[in-house]
């Protein structure tokens, strides 16, 4: 049995191979033959090698977890006819490549979330009243929906803002959007949890919203666990004990970033920018 190595937690990727093949090559990293990788969502998108990426995970085999973001749902969207293409989309190579079926499968069949060692990934946050066993398995059902015969119109039903808060009677479609919602794109929410879509920028102490991981009355705070995730490159790397953003920004010409699981050691590597933000990026101050 082959020994297990060190645990690395990527951030967000976005279609950079390069930066991504130029960490798995740093010392610290490729020292160790038995390493294996937890990737925070978003594989894909914006980035100029999206299949490059896609194909160099994938064949990670059992080495590595990756975990779906918003971008790698919109590709599964595209794939499924349920999307086209934006301005700002860089992933028809994907649907466009010899294995492209295979690509889409492998992709579906990723998790919304990943818990091992006292640290639950998830791409973008965990509503107020979710603790490990909720939030896995509420994942699970997202899980099921997009593995199913029916993907592809379960897909068409998962897009919309509304409901914008978490609730046990929620059931269906409203059921299905909350849980993926949430676990890919929240952000910012009131006092209640209810979360607020529109808002991309760093979080300020003086809005009415508050980040995800601030709101009262979080329950996986109970757990003693930490909560890793990405998709939220303005509030940039935050390293707290209950949550931990990885999103560093590569896509934006800032850093990609790798975290060792079992104490914490950051690797980064510097990124060429591929998008400009449409405002000026300022800096979270964060209390």
């Amino acid at each position: 049995m082959t020994p297990m190595g060190s645990i690395w937690i990527i951030g967000d990727i976005q279609g950079c191979c390069q930066p991504l093949s130029q960490l798995l090559r740093h010392a610290d990293i490729a020292s160790d033959p038995n390493a294996q990788f937890w990737f925070a969502g978003d594989l894909v998108n914006r980035g100029p090698h999206s299949l490059e990426t896609l194909n160099l995970i994938r064949a990670m085999g059992e080495r590595c977890v990756a975990i779906l973001g918003n971008h790698d749902l919109h590709l599964l969207a595209m794939a499924a006819g349920v999307k086209k293409p934006g301005k700002s989309d860089t992933i028809t190579d994907i649907l466009n490549a010899p294995n492209a079926d295979e690509l889409i499968d492998w992709l579906r069949h990723r998790p919304l979330a990943h818990h091992a060692l006292n640290h639950l990934m998830v791409h973008a946050g965990i509503p107020v009243g979710w603790n490990v066993e909720k939030t896995l398995q509420l994942a699970a059902e997202a899980e099921a929906a997009l593995r199913s015969p029916n993907w592809k119109s379960n897909l068409e039903k998962m897009y919309g803002n509304e409901p914008a808060y978490w609730s046990d009677d929620l059931h269906g479609n409203d059921r299905l959007r909350v849980i993926i919602n949430a676990l890919t794109r929240m952000r910012m929410c009131t006092a209640q949890g209810h979360m607020d879509f529109e808002y991309k920028r760093a979080p300020a102490p003086d809005e009415h919203l508050i980040p995800w991981f601030d709101v009262p009355g979080r329950t996986i705070l109970e757990d003693n666990v930490t909560v890793v995730f990405g998709h939220w490159s303005t509030l940039g790397l935050m390293i707290r004990q209950d949550a931990i953003c990885l999103d560093t920004g590569c896509i934006w010409g800032k850093q990609l970033t790798a975290m060792r699981v079992h104490d914490h050691k950051l690797v980064q590597v510097d990124c060429v920018q591929q998008r400009k933000p449409k405002s000026p990026w300022i800096p979270p101050k964060l209390a």
